[in-house]
């Protein structure tokens, strides 16, 4: 299944179009803090799909019943430029375990590159619902590659890729190799360059979360 934000409209597209803009990115903070909200927003549509158990709770009165999630729901994300989407699905699912993967573009000098994976940090996925977060899909690539690797950890039981913009190409890519998950985003963007940038995008979310990085 795919879930669009930009298909509806709501505060979602403010934050999406701040992001976007070049004038507002210029404030790293703002910036960090609108992918954020996007996890925020995006976590809380998630939260819906759960399976929930109904329990009692005391209260200075009486009893009351509520629900509460039933699942093992497992956080994880992209390093660096995930972390912002990251914080936003954790102030939602507060109580969730969390995982790490280091993944990177490696270019060469002829114009190609291959996403380089160096670190996994994970806790056991066996039966969970794993919501794996990276603010841009643009060729899919790193995203596969995450999957792959957490699933050493374990199979869950449900997977969600949550993403701030995706490229139509990144999308097909990414549910043709994983058509079971649920990916939610955004907004989806129809153009990608030769070098795999998307377009209109937003450039690059690293960066301009944290900075720019010397390029190896």
């Amino acid at each position: 299944m795919i879930f669009n934000l930009n298909d509806k409209p709501s505060i979602a597209n403010r934050f999406v179009a701040e992001l976007r803009n070049v004038n507002i990115q210029k404030d790293q903070m703002r910036f960090r803090r609108n992918l954020e909200r996007v996890g925020e927003i995006i976590g809380y549509e998630i939260s819906k799909t759960l399976e929930y158990k109904t329990i009692e709770v005391e209260t200075p009165l009486g009893i009351a019943k509520a629900n509460m999630p039933a699942q093992r729901v497992i956080l994880g994300t992209i390093l660096r430029a995930g972390l912002p989407l990251h914080q936003g699905l954790l102030n939602v699912f507060d109580d969730a375990e969390n995982a790490f993967v280091s993944a990177y573009r490696q270019h060469h000098k002829n114009g190609t590159f291959e996403i380089n994976l160096e670190y996994v940090s994970c806790p056991n996925l066996t039966d969970s619902v794993l919501i794996l977060a990276d603010p841009m899909i643009a060729t899919g690539a790193s995203i596969d590659i995450a999957i792959k690797a957490l699933k050493n950890y374990g199979v869950p039981a449900k997977i969600h890729i949550v993403t701030a913009i995706a490229s139509r190409d990144g999308l097909n890519y990414v549910k043709r190799l994983h058509p079971k998950a649920t990916v939610w985003m955004g907004a989806l963007d129809e153009e990608l360059t030769a070098k795999s940038y998307i377009v209109p995008g937003l450039g690059d979310a690293g960066d301009l979360a944290y900075g720019a990085k010397i390029q190896d």
